[in-house]
């Protein structure tokens, strides 16, 4: 194996890794039979805050996973598109956790998440002056 090729797996397996642990996280969550708080009104406030949370924090992973190992022109694209495929399929993994449910208004507040990803990134640059960011 030369050199080149081993520090472009290692890049692979850090940007990759991030985005792999990441989706574990929003997993173990996700499997969790009750994550309510005695909080009222605001535990569905926190929780729904949570949601667009986590999802921005995916997309922007996965953005930057496709933007350094596979195409840099499409990344914002496929970070996307890669984040809502995971939303839809972490709210189908809940319904058949004891307690919780799968919720389509779920993804859509991720979708939102998604966004809210987009908007700091695209904010992100123009602060920056950039067209690129490689980080």
């Amino acid at each position: 194996m030369s050199i080149d090729t081993f520090t472009k797996n290692k890049k692979v397996g850090f940007f990759w890794g991030s985005v792999f642990l990441w989706c574990a996280l929003i997993y173990f969550l996700s499997d969790q039979p009750n994550l309510k708080t005695n909080f009222g009104v605001w535990d569905l406030i926190l929780r729904k805050l949570a949601h667009i949370t986590e999802y921005a924090i995916l997309f922007l992973l996965s953005r930057r996973a496709f933007f350094n190992t596979v195409n840099k022109s499409f990344a914002g694209a496929f970070g996307g598109i890669f984040a809502l495929f995971y939303a839809a399929s972490d709210e189908y993994h809940q319904s058949f956790v004891v307690g919780r449910v799968g919720c389509v208004i779920d993804v859509l507040i991720d979708c939102f998440g998604i966004l809210i990803g987009f908007l700091c990134l695209y904010l992100y640059t123009r602060i920056k002056g950039t067209k690129n960011v490689n980080t």
